[in-house]
């Protein structure tokens, strides 16, 4: 049984042309691409352009200054690295520029490393602050960084990089914290949680207006960020928490359904309709990946191909990747996923002419259904007839 595909008899046919088309499946499914050059975690993740970065972290021996990329194929390729090794850092983008500010290697930073659309390296004005364990987070023609630690204190501090990598001091945090979590919503960039555990909320607007929505409906740390069409999502945290809190782009607070697992030291990134939570710590290193839709409505995909906490997510293309990470020792997989099938079925009528991903034209000799990989370019010419 199922939905029956009537052609119109006729002298003619209905032809149905496919350009790189691509096929939604009912959730997001994974890939592992190639490692990243070395294992490290409490790296960072930024896109740009056609790449997915993620650069420093730590192997535990020692800082790392590797930046690995991927782009939309998932190809990938080791651009000059940061100019120096740090980890606890944080990526944003802002315009035609990826960004990682701050971290730690023995002291604190305030080095920010840029990487343009083609991977050129450069270092813009460094952080008012040098801080680690910070946030970073998108609003409009602005890259924010916020918060984080400066060894002796936690920082308020929040720094933005417009488009031309200037850098301007919008007002402060509304408190001071580190280990929160960044992400943007409509004309907002919001800053949540962090030590304490705190449940402040912090919004800077497209012109960097600062103000205080509705806070956290737990205060927790080590949580993480993601967006996903109209809301940005807050996820996890310390406690374990499986908390997650919703704001719209009117910073209207929900508290959709829960993560699967709690856990905390996680990673968020975003890919077509869903908002991906992946990894943390439960009291042991987690492989549990779990999606947001559009609706807020959740989904459990196929886990990380191995448990690890303080990895980092960033997204290109077709594809949300979580990268690195600490699992026993320093981590180097790479899990990408996407929301597009590898493969589907399509009905052939007898007599058709179809020609899919490949050179030859072939005719159905009966009521026929073929398989065919995702993307999908060619045709089909449907002669008149019916197929259920």
């Amino acid at each position: 049984m199922g939905e029956a595909i009537v052609v119109k008899r006729g002298s003619g046919v209905v032809t149905i042309t496919f350009e790189d088309y691509k096929v939604y499946g009912d959730t997001v499914t994974r890939t592992t691409p190639t490692a990243l050059s070395t294992g490290r975690y409490w790296l960072a993740g930024a896109s740009v352009g056609d790449y997915a970065l993620f650069a420093g972290g730590s192997n535990y021996i020692s800082y790392i200054s590797a930046v690995d990329a991927y782009d939309t194929e998932l190809t990938h390729t080791t651009p000059t690295a940061l100019s120096t090794a740090r980890a606890d850092l944080a990526g944003a983008t802002v315009g035609n520029y990826a960004l990682f500010a701050g971290g730690y290697a023995g002291s604190y930073s305030s080095v920010v490393n840029a990487y343009s659309t083609d991977l050129t390296h450069t270092t813009p004005t460094a952080l008012s602050t040098a801080r680690s364990w910070l946030a970073g987070a998108t609003v409009g023609n602005y890259a924010l960084f916020a918060g984080g630690n400066t060894g002796s204190a936690s920082s308020s501090t929040v720094d933005a990089y417009d488009t031309d990598l200037i850098r301007t001091t919008p007002t402060a945090l509304s408190a001071a914290r580190l280990h929160l979590a960044g992400a943007s919503v409509g004309d907002y960039a919001l800053f949540a949680g962090g030590s304490g555990p705190s449940s402040v909320v912090d919004a800077y607007s497209a012109n960097l207006t600062h103000t205080t929505p509705t806070a956290l409906s737990t205060g927790r740390s080590d949580l993480a960020g993601a967006s996903v069409g109209g809301y940005a999502l807050f996820a996890g945290g310390s406690g374990p928490s499986s908390v997650v809190d919703a704001y719209s782009a009117n910073l209207t607070r929900t508290t959709p359904t829960a993560l699967s697992a709690a856990r905390h030291q996680l990673a968020g990134a975003s890919v077509g309709d869903y908002a991906l939570l992946a990894g943390g710590w439960t009291g042991s290193a987690s492989a549990v990946v779990d999606a947001y839709d559009t609706e807020l409505t959740r989904t459990t995909p196929t886990a990380l191909s191995a448990a690890r906490d303080r990895l980092a997510g960033a997204s290109v293309g077709d594809y949300a990747l979580l990268a690195g990470g600490w699992t026993g020792s320093a981590s180097a997989v790479v899990d990408a996923y996407s929301p597009f099938v590898s493969s589907t079925y399509l009905p052939i009528t007898a007599g058709s002419k179809y020609k899919l991903n490949s050179d030859t034209e072939t005719t159905a000799t009966k009521n026929t259904v073929i398989k065919v990989s995702s993307p999908i370019t060619g045709y089909i010419k449907y002669k008149g007839g019916k197929f259920e």
